[in-house]
């Protein structure tokens, strides 16, 4: 179903926007710059901005807006380098960058198109600054609870024991008890041949959970290069490790804030990294948005989802 994205379009505008803390965030436009403000914020945490997902834009009607989240893609300092200080690096933080960027690029509302770890973080911008956001668009819904961290590193091993036990096997003995906060020490080491290994059982487990899934790369984790692999598990384990140092449910409880803002929320049925609750719970708590169910697409999304997600973006140009 490729036929439904629209052409590749060249960046009109980019760069490295200055946030703080000796950071660097790299940005770049897409698509009419007179258009339709829109963000696309990327998952992982720590995955960097994909330009394909511009494609999922009428470059005639929005302005699409991509940027690298603080350590990762083209941001720098990368988290890929040992001496990079992750005190800098928390959910606040890049709150605080995205409202930079916005301010920095003249732009009064913007829509925010988010997946998985990106849902998390543009329903806390959008719960933050609700009257900066036009709508949102989510695939992959989580919020980053306690309860969906232990579910990914923890709860859904009775699906994969042997993939579980090598996984487990990746840190000491003692350590398996917090196998999130245990991974996240191991990427703090200065000794590459402990992150690279670390980052690679890290990768391993996550592509055993979408292992089953019908569509998408067989190991979209694991292939990724060397350095953003570590940078990726690096920030990730850093966030999962801290709940995001959000408070346990909070994105739901203040759901209420995003009154008013039109909401589209997709969930592959055979999602098993976020488990589908969740976004069952935030539309119940956010009656402006309308939740599908894609029945054949995982949390790697599928034709349907990206068929459904043009379809919305189609509608909000209007």
């Amino acid at each position: 179903m490729k036929e439904i994205l629209h052409p590749e379009t060249p960046p009109h505008g980019e760069g490295m926007l200055d946030v703080g803390d000796g950071n660097r965030m790299r940005w770049a436009a897409y698509g009419n710059p007179s258009g339709k403000p829109a963000a696309v914020v990327h998952g992982g945490p720590g995955s960097g901005s994909n330009p394909g997902a511009v494609q999922l834009f009428d470059p005639s009607r929005y302005r699409v807006v991509l940027f690298d989240q603080r350590g990762c893609g083209g941001s720098t300092p990368h988290a890929s380098d040992p001496a990079t200080d992750m005190r800098h690096n928390t959910t606040a933080h890049l709150i605080a960058d995205m409202e930079r960027l916005r301010e920095h690029l003249g732009v009064d509302r913007w829509l925010l198109l988010g997946n998985s770890w990106g849902s998390t973080l543009s329903l806390a911008y959008a719960e933050r600054y609700p009257n900066h956001v036009s709508e949102i668009v989510l695939n992959g819904v989580g919020t980053t609870r306690r309860t969906e961290i232990d579910w990914l590193y923890r709860g859904v091993a009775r699906f994969f024991p042997e993939a579980w036990e090598r996984f487990r096997a990746g840190v000491d003995e003692t350590d398996r008890d917090d196998l999130v906060a245990a991974y996240a020490r191991l990427m703090n080491s200065h000794d590459s041949r402990v992150t690279a290994r670390a980052a690679a059982d890290w990768c391993a487990w996550e592509d055993a959970v979408v292992s089953a899934e019908l569509h998408g790369p067989a190991t979209p984790y694991g292939d990724r290069p060397p350095a953003a692999r570590i940078a990726f598990v690096r920030i990730a384990s850093h966030y999962f490790a801290h709940a995001a140092w959000l408070e346990e449910g909070v994105l739901l409880r203040d759901a209420h804030r995003l009154a008013g803002i039109p909401g589209v929320l997709l969930h592959g049925k055979h999602d098993m990294s976020s488990p589908p609750d969740t976004a069952w719970r935030l539309a119940q708590a956010w009656p402006d948005a309308q939740l599908s169910f894609v029945p054949d697409a995982g949390h790697k999304g599928s034709p349907t989802v990206r068929e459904r997600i043009v379809a919305a973006l189609d509608r909000f140009a209007r």
